[in-house]
């Protein structure tokens, strides 16, 4: 729990303690925590830096309480790491350890009107600037996922050249590059990655 003032962590905490979902950790025991609630007033840099200390720890999953949330605030807190946003107005206990218990178990929340502007926005990053430059949001460009699908499909690398209209020495390319900026082993780990991660 961080707050700025003891009056808004006192009555964040007086709202959790009797929950039976959660359990509120002393300051002194912030290391066990699995979740952290930082609250503010605003997403300003001090929130953030906040943020970014409780991420960077790796032990806990920061959420954020504020008093004005817009656009903006998520995806800078996004960014910085926080993985559930509840405006101050909107945190009831009820939806306080909703998000709680979500970001516990790696579930992200964000305010319902904000996660509208949130995907127009990704979908016209998506749209203007990675896609013109052969990018997604996977880190990997069009032709890499391409050839990824390929090799899943059991193609060897003549075929994926023929079928893709490269030379084999651009799919071996495309395949070194892929398997070196991902540190990953081989074409089969290379498969196996794509397939976890959702992208073939």
């Amino acid at each position: 729990m961080s707050a700025r003032d003891p009056i808004s962590e006192a009555g964040v905490v007086s709202a959790l303690r009797p929950r039976p979902e959660v359990r509120v950790l002393r300051s002194d025991e912030a290391d066990d925590a699995r979740v952290v609630v930082v609250v503010t007033d605003a997403v300003d840099e001090d929130a953030l830096r906040t943020i970014r200390v409780v991420h960077r720890r790796g032990l806990s999953r920061p959420v954020l309480v504020a008093g004005t949330l817009d656009g903006t605030d998520v995806v800078t807190s996004v960014e910085a790491g926080a993985v559930g946003l509840v405006r101050r107005s909107e945190a009831t206990p009820d939806r306080l350890v909703q998000v709680i218990t979500g970001a516990a178990v790696g579930e992200g929340s964000v305010p319902p009107d904000l996660l509208g502007r949130l995907l127009d926005q990704v979908g016209t990053l998506q749209r203007q600037v990675l896609r013109p430059r052969g990018l997604t949001f996977t880190g990997l460009a069009t032709r890499e996922i391409e050839v990824l699908r390929l090799i899943a499909d059991g193609l060897d690398t003549a075929e994926i050249a023929q079928h893709l209209a490269y030379s084999e020495r651009t799919v071996k390319n495309v395949l070194h590059d892929v398997t070196t900026r991902l540190q990953l082993r081989n074409r089969s780990h290379a498969v196996a990655y794509a397939l976890r991660e959702g992208l073939i």
